[in-house]
């Protein structure tokens, strides 16, 4: 039987820069192997390769998604083997803990010959300065359209009763835990449920929500408070003593989308676009911040201002996205580069060693 395969972001294109939640996702490993190598070297099909082959033998496991690419992964862990395998090179940096012990690095810039690069190399220059300013213009894109989302809010919370959202969270605070608790330490992974990628906007909520019990999807608009009541329950759910998943919003790192409790069973998510859903199956709910708590007519009175906001902020918005699709472009042509000068007997080889001191290790734990 396979084992269950469970998707998610660890880094994000966002309104304050790429956002790194890679360290959270590592945490309580025993091995972890960092791949190193320029763009096109295999580092993804390696991961990809290793995580499906452990699934197949029936080890449920992680894959961790690229927001700059999205047929590519970032890195695959096994937490019942306490193993991870991750793409160390920028953005995502992985700083070691205990080099060596635990960590280990993986030079597939091994496979590639030196002397052929090194005749490319004002054309790697330009590319990977121009790829840099892409992204530097998607950021300053999506700086711009927080400010914009900033406004947006303001009108929301300008008409917010307070008191009614508190009262809300209290309610919603005693149907999800009751008078529950665990005696142990909560174990907290951050991480992101979606990303702006060079696709557009893309998420995991129903892979990672599948299977759950309970499923409250929150409606509301901007400021209307569904971020606050996500950190107020799971800050609950770690003074209980429950393990919990913490999903940042891939726009603004510094709210939250989505809480998942998965020794409760439930997750509680905000279900407006880009991740918009509806309930569909038994264990489904909708918590209307709108409806709870922002004066009834707020939307009628402010029509004319929140369309112009919601224009130019969509327009921001899809102005990120293109520069996001033009740097995946060049990067595109980079790889292309650096796949002519690959040897990939030799990354094949890497793989293989990589299974074999894996498939040791875990006949020698057996």
């Amino acid at each position: 039987m396979s084992g269950t395969i469970t998707n998610f972001y660890a880094g994000g294109n966002t309104a304050r820069g790429f956002a790194n939640l890679f360290e959270s996702s590592l945490q309580g490993l025993d091995r972890v192997y960092i791949l190193k190598g320029g763009p096109g070297t295999g580092k993804s099909t390696l991961i990809r390769s290793i995580g499906s082959e452990l699934a197949a033998g029936g080890y449920d496991i992680w894959f961790i998604h690229c927001a700059s690419d999205n047929n590519s992964l970032d890195g695959v862990v096994v937490p019942e083997l306490k193993l991870g395998i991750v793409d160390g090179t920028a953005p995502h940096v992985i700083e070691p803990r205990l080099p060596g012990a635990v960590e280990q690095y993986v030079n597939l810039g091994t496979a590639w010959d030196a002397r052929q690069l090194s005749g490319r190399r004002e054309d790697i220059a330009e590319l990977n300065g121009r790829i840099a300013q892409t992204y530097e213009s998607a950021y300053a894109c999506f700086a711009e359209a927080l400010r914009i989302h900033d406004e947006w809010e303001k009108i929301y919370v300008d008409n917010m009763d307070f008191q009614a959202a508190d009262e809300l969270t209290n309610e919603y605070t005693d149907i999800l835990f009751r008078d529950l608790k665990l005696d142990k330490e909560s174990r907290i992974d951050h991480r992101f449920l979606g990303a702006a990628t060079p696709k557009g906007a893309v998420d995991f909520v129903p892979n990672l929500t599948e299977g759950l019990a309970k499923r409250y999807f929150v409606k509301g608009r901007p400021g209307s408070g569904k971020s606050t009541m996500l950190k107020k329950l799971a800050a609950a759910a770690t003074q209980r003593g429950f393990d919990v998943e913490i999903y940042h919003c891939g726009f603004d790192p510094n709210s939250l989308d989505m809480v998942i409790v998965r020794e409760l069973g439930f997750a509680i998510f905000d279900s407006t676009a880009p991740h918009e859903y509806f309930p569909e199956r038994a264990g489904d709910s909708v918590i209307d911040m709108y409806a709870h708590c922002i004066k009834p007519g707020t939307d009628e009175e402010h029509a004319e201002a929140l369309s112009g906001i919601k224009q130019r902020y969509s327009a921001k918005m899809s102005e990120a996205m293109q520069f996001l699709a033009q740097g995946k472009a060049l990067r595109d042509k980079l790889e292309q580069i650096y796949i002519q000068s690959i040897d990939f007997r030799i990354v094949d080889r890497i793989r293989d060693e990589i299974w074999q001191e894996i498939t040791d290790k875990t006949v020698a734990a057996d």
